[in-house]
């Protein structure tokens, strides 16, 4: 007789669940996918390309993670039915297929539960993931796209878009430098602990004399930032001073105040417009270039927020963060986590989930 008893696997499953349920808090994820399928479905949304563009994008994020929490909830129901049918029919293959899919579970519901560690600033963003060769010479650009690959790999495992943005081949082997974007819910904060040094130890089939190399390769990560794609002004952050427009040596253009001179309080920016014939043509257009360098101004901000969370990388001795070992020992190694993987051939075809949670743990407990 078949009494197949996974009771308190799946009560440690629905647990374990009910927490990560209200972490990623699914009521105020719901109402945010109405609010912005209504703004989604506005007829004038494409009016503006910019925000309907960050509108759409927000809502195919949370649509992505409210999925990923009701499909995990309808496999636990589905299990707890399986394992009935099982007993019931006493049908062994039913019963594997029922052990089968509780592995499966309790590996899904602790990468969600790792995301839930995940409450930094720009944790729930997407990644751009930038590769770029280090000391080594064609080892160490052949190991940089070793590690493209790993990243690639490891993103269609978990079927997750890539758009490749740039990618700068060796003369040689590989590559010596590439970007990519992986533009999924918490892809930033769950490949942020791979940014670092990376260090790979073989026997380099480059050389003739079959000696040991090693080679070197840095790994950055920065979060997706929302574009400024426009600056609102306030009237009172902004001083309008009018004068009369004047030529060359002081000569008079016109006998009326037509110049404009807008001065913004809060970063000092002073724009002056005389070439248009009236004063509200003058003020438009200085209100046009005020808002221009403003924009620039913001990206600039934004663009040094990204080096800092970017960090420095110097992709050489002495700062690597993991190892890769492809001979004698065949072994990776996390240096920060001690977390090994004894098949480094899975872990550069993109099976690297173990490596990912036990850095964001360590994070995690470290900033505790």
């Amino acid at each position: 007789m078949l009494d197949l008893d996974l009771t308190q696997e799946i009560a440690s499953l629905r647990s374990t669940f009910s927490d990560i349920r209200a972490v990623v808090d699914v009521d105020a994820l719901k109402a945010d996918i109405a609010r912005l399928s209504e703004e989604a479905g506005a007829p004038s949304l494409w009016d503006d390309p910019a925000n309907a563009q960050k509108i759409t994008s927000a809502l195919s994020h949370r649509q992505t993670e409210l999925k990923r929490v009701t499909e995990l909830e309808r496999r636990i129901d589905d299990l707890e039915v399986l394992v009935e049918l099982a007993n019931e029919m006493e049908d062994e293959d039913s019963a594997v297929e029922a052990r089968n899919e509780l592995a499966a579970l309790e590996q899904t519901v602790s990468q969600l539960e790792v995301q839930t560690l995940l409450d930094g600033e720009y944790d729930p963003r997407g990644a751009v993931v930038t590769i770029r060769s280090g000391a080594g010479g064609d080892d160490a650009t052949d190991f940089a796209e070793m590690l493209m690959r790993m990243y690639l790999r490891w993103a269609e495992r978990h079927k997750y878009p890539v758009k490749v943005m740039d990618t700068s081949y060796a003369e040689g082997a590989g590559i010596k430098s590439a970007t990519f974007e992986i533009d999924v819910p918490y892809a930033y904060g769950t490949l942020s602990v791979e940014a670092g040094t990376h260090r790979l130890a073989r026997i380099s089939p480059f050389g003739s004399a079959d000696k040991r190399q090693t080679s070197f390769a840095a790994v950055e990560v920065i979060p997706v930032m929302e574009e400024a794609v426009e600056v609102d002004v306030p009237e009172n952050d902004i001083r309008v001073d009018v004068f009369r427009s004047s030529g060359p040596g002081g000569q008079s253009v016109n006998t009326t105040d037509s110049a404009v001179r807008l001065t913004h309080i809060p970063t000092g920016i002073v724009v002056s417009m005389q070439n248009e014939k009236s004063q509200i043509q003058n003020r438009a257009a200085a209100m046009r270039v005020l808002q221009t360098r403003l924009l620039l101004l913001k990206r600039e901000e934004e663009a040094a927020k990204k080096k800092e969370l970017a960090g420095t990388i110097t992709a050489s001795w002495g700062d690597q963060m993991r190892s890769y070992f492809l001979y004698g020992q065949q072994l990776v190694k996390d240096l920060r986590t001690g977390y090994e993987v004894g098949n480094p051939a899975t872990v550069f075809d993109g099976d690297i989930d173990g490596l990912i949670a036990a850095g964001i743990r360590w994070r995690k407990q470290k900033d505790d």
